[in-house]
C-alpha cells in the first residue's frame, strides 16, 4: 500500500514538472515544483535523521527519549522558500545535520552561487537583486555580506603564505580604485606583484591596498615579500615611478631593475607635436629594437642629432634612465622579450577591471581586497598561466647566473 502511494506521488510530481516546463515559467523560485520537490526531500531527510537518532538513543543505558511532534518553520533556499517540519524529541537533544536548530537558510549550493556572483564584480545589493530575480530568494544584504566574509580567513592565509626563495621575474605595478575612507571616497592604490617562478608558473604574490601609489609604500610591499621568504629576485620590471629603483635596490641589492620601454615611449611623446609623433616613435624604436647595447647607443646618438634641439627633454629622459631601460639587452632574446615591458601585469589589470567594471567604489579597503581575491580566484585560467618557451629562458639564466639558480 505504501509503495503504491509513493508511485502515485511520483506520477503527480512528474505531471507537475511537465506542466511547469511547458509553461515557460522560471524553473526555480516561489511556487516552482522544484521548490516543492526540494521541500519534500528535506522533510524526508529530517525524518530519516530523527529515526536514526532515536535508534541510537535507545541503545544508551539509562536514557529514555521519544519523538515529540514537529516544529514548522520557513526556510530560504536556492529554489525559493520552503515549509520545513523539523521533528522534535522529548529531551531536546536532536540537532539535524541538514538543517540545524535555528537555521533559516538551506545553504546547499546557495553560498557558492552568492560567492560566484560577488566574484564577477557585483555589489552586495546587485547580488541581492539577482538572487531575487533568478531564484525568487529574498536574502538580506547583511546575510550576503556575512557569506562573502566567510572567505576572509582563507584570504588571510593566502596573503601570508610562505613564498619561494627565488623568482626570476617579478612585475610591479599599481591600479587605482575608489574606496571610502574617513567619511569620503578616495583613490586607493592596489599594488600588484605578478611573478614568474623558476618552473615558469605565473602567480600573484600578494594583495596590497595602501593609499596613493608611492615608492615608500612599494618599500612596505617589498619588505612583506622578504618576511615571507622571498630572498632573491633576478629581474624586477617596473614603470618610471620616482624613487622606485632606489627602494628596490635597498630591499634587493642584487636585483636587476628593468624600466618599461612602453611607459618610457608614452612619456616621451607627452609633449611632442602631433606632426612629429610618427617620426619620433620610429626613431625611438630603432633604439630599443637594437640587437646590442652598442647599436642602441648609436641609434641614441642619431636621435640626439635629429631631435635634441626641439625635444631635448626626450633625449634627457632616455640618457638619465639608460641603464635600466636597456637592461634587457644583456639577456638573450627569449628573456629580453619577457622583461622589456610591464605589459604582462597590465594585462592582469585589464582582467581585474573587466571583472569589477560595474563597481564605482567600495565601502572599505577590506571589501575591495575581498572582492578582488574572489574575482581572481574564480578566474584563474585567464591569468595564472605558464610562461611560453620557458625551458630556453631557464637555460639562459643558468648560463648567465649559475650561482643564483635554486639548487634542487
Amino acid at each position: 500500500m505504501k509503495k503504491n502511494k509513493e508511485i502515485k506521488q511520483i506520477d503527480r510530481d512528474y505531471e507537475k514538472l511537465k506542466t511547469h516546463l511547458y509553461s515557460k515559467k522560471p524553473l526555480l523560485g516561489e511556487g516552482s515544483p522544484f521548490s516543492e520537490l526540494l521541500q519534500n526531500m528535506v522533510n524526508k531527510v529530517l525524518e530519516g535523521e530523527m529515526e536514526d537518532f532515536i535508534q541510537e538513543e535507545s541503545k544508551k543505558p539509562g536514557i529514555t527519549n521519544k519523538r515529540n511532534g514537529k516544529l514548522k518553520k520557513r526556510v530560504k533556499s536556492a529554489a525559493g522558500m520552503l515549509e520545513i517540519e523539523t521533528p522534535r524529541d522529548r529531551n531536546g537533544d536532536f540537532n539535524p545535520s541538514i538543517l540545524k536548530k535555528r537555521e533559516r537558510f538551506l545553504t546547499s549550493g546557495l553560498d557558492e552561487q552568492i560567492l560566484a556572483l560577488y566574484a564577477q564584480g557585483n555589489s552586495i545589493e546587485d547580488v541581492k537583486r539577482l538572487l531575487s530575480k533568478m531564484l525568487g530568494v529574498d536574502i538580506s544584504a547583511g546575510k550576503i555580506s556575512q557569506i562573502t566574509d566567510s572567505i576572509l580567513p582563507e584570504l588571510e592565509t593566502w596573503r601570508t603564505r610562505p613564498l619561494e626563495s627565488f623568482y626570476p621575474i617579478v612585475y610591479l605595478d599599481a591600479i587605482h580604485f575608489k574606496v571610502r575612507q574617513d567619511g569620503s571616497y578616495k583613490s586607493c592604490a592596489f599594488y600588484t606583484c605578478y611573478s614568474v617562478n623558476w618552473e615558469g608558473r605565473r602567480d600573484l604574490l600578494g594583495l596590497y591596498v595602501n593609499g596613493s601609489e608611492g615608492s615608500s609604500n612599494w618599500g612596505l610591499v617589498l619588505e612583506d615579500l622578504k618576511k615571507r621568504g622571498l630572498k632573491d629576485i633576478l629581474v624586477m620590471c617596473v614603470d618610471n615611478l620616482a624613487g622606485f629603483s632606489e627602494v628596490i635596490n635597498e630591499a634587493y641589492p642584487s636585483t636587476i631593475v628593468q624600466k618599461c620601454i612602453v611607459h618610457q615611449v608614452r612619456s616621451s611623446l607627452k609633449y611632442v607635436d602631433e606632426k612629429d609623433k610618427k617620426a619620433v616613435v620610429s626613431d625611438l624604436r630603432k633604439i630599443y629594437t637594437a640587437s646590442t647595447e652598442e647599436h642602441a647607443q648609436t641609434a641614441m646618438k642619431a636621435f640626439d642629432v635629429k631631435w635634441a634641439t626641439k625635444y631635448s627633454y626626450v633625449v634627457d629622459q632616455w640618457r638619465d634612465n639608460w641603464t635600466e631601460l636597456m637592461a634587457f639587452l644583456d639577456f638573450p632574446p627569449g628573456m629580453g622579450k619577457m622583461i622589456y615591458t610591464t605589459n604582462p601585469v597590465e594585462a592582469l589589470h585589464r582582467i581585474i577591471r573587466k571583472l569589477v567594471k560595474s563597481k564605482a567604489a567600495w565601502p572599505s579597503p577590506t571589501a575591495l581586497v575581498k572582492q578582488l581575491y574572489l574575482s581572481l580566484s574564480y578566474n584563474e585560467k585567464s591569468w595564472k598561466k605558464n610562461a611560453r618557451g620557458w625551458a630556453e629562458v631557464q637555460r639562459d639564466i643558468i648560463k648567465l647566473y649559475p650561482d643564483r639558480v635554486p639548487k634542487k
